[in-house]
C-alpha cells in the first residue's frame, strides 16, 4: 500500500494525505447501544467520530463528524417497498457544504443477509466531482474479523482494516483496530464506508 497516488477527494481534499496514514478505531464505551466509535491518529488526537442510532435516536442513520464535532457526512439507509423487494439495500452518504445543504457523494449496496459472507457482495460507488469520474469500490475480506480491505475497480487496496498482533493477543474483542489508508485517498470517505459496515454487521453503531 505504500507509494504515491493521485488525490481522490470524495468529501474533501482536506482528508487526502500525500502519504500513507494509519488510524486507530475505538468503540465508544458500552453505556449506550449504538453509540458509535472514534478514530484517532498516532498522537491519540480524535480525527473523526461516528454517531450511531443510540446517539441519533434513528435507526438506519449515521453521522460522521470531524475531530471538532462538525458533521461531515449524513449516511442513511434507503427504505420503501421497492427496497424491501430488492436483493440489495442501499445506503446513501451525503456531505454538507458551508451553507448546510446536502449533496450525495456515495452509494453503498448492501446485499441480502445470506450473501454478506460473499467477499464481493458489497459495492460502493462515488458521485463524480467536476474534475473526476464515478469510481467503483468493493470490500475484500470479512469486516467482523477485522481482516478486510476497501478495493478499487482494478483490485488495488485503498484502505485496509486490521488488528495489531499485540493488541489481538491482549484483547479478545475487536473493539480496537487500525485502518491503513493509501496516499491520496479520502479518509472521511473511508470511515463513512466503515461506519456502514459496522452497522450492517450489528456492531457499535447499531441499536
Amino acid at each position: 500500500m505504500v507509494g504515491k497516488a493521485n488525490t481522490m477527494p470524495v468529501i474533501s481534499k482536506l482528508y487526502c494525505s500525500s502519504s500513507q496514514v494509519v488510524l486507530a478505531v475505538r468503540r465508544r464505551p458500552h453505556v449506550v447501544n449504538g453509540g458509535g466509535f472514534v478514530v484517532m491518529d498516532c498522537s491519540q488526537m480524535v480525527v473523526f467520530r461516528v454517531d450511531g442510532c443510540g446517539v441519533l435516536g434513528t435507526k438506519g442513520e449515521l453521522v460522521l463528524r470531524d475531530g471538532n464535532g462538525d458533521a461531515l457526512l449524513l449516511i442513511r439507509r434507503k427504505g420503501g417497498m421497492v427496497e424491501a423487494l430488492s436483493i440489495h439495500k442501499k445506503w446513501k452518504g451525503y456531505s454538507f457544504d458551508y451553507e448546510g445543504s446536502q449533496k450525495l457523494v456515495f452509494t453503498l449496496k448492501e446485499p441480502a443477509r445470506s450473501c454478506l459472507a460473499n467477499n464481493n457482495a458489497i459495492r460502493i460507488s462515488t458521485e463524480p466531482k467536476s474534475s473526476s469520474k464515478q469510481c467503483e469500490y468493493g470490500i475484500n475480506g470479512y469486516f467482523p474479523d477485522r481482516k478486510c480491505s476497501i478495493i478499487d475497480s482494478t483490485g488495488n487496496v485503498v484502505a485496509q482494516v486490521g488488528v495489531k498482533k499485540e493488541v489481538e493477543e491482549l484483547m479478545a474483542s475487536k473493539d480496537v483496530y487500525q485502518v491503513v489508508v493509501r496516499p491520496g485517498i479520502d479518509q472521511a470517505f473511508v470511515f463513512g464506508v466503515i461506519a456502514v459496515l459496522d452497522y450492517i454487521y450489528g456492531e457499535s453503531t447499531r441499536c
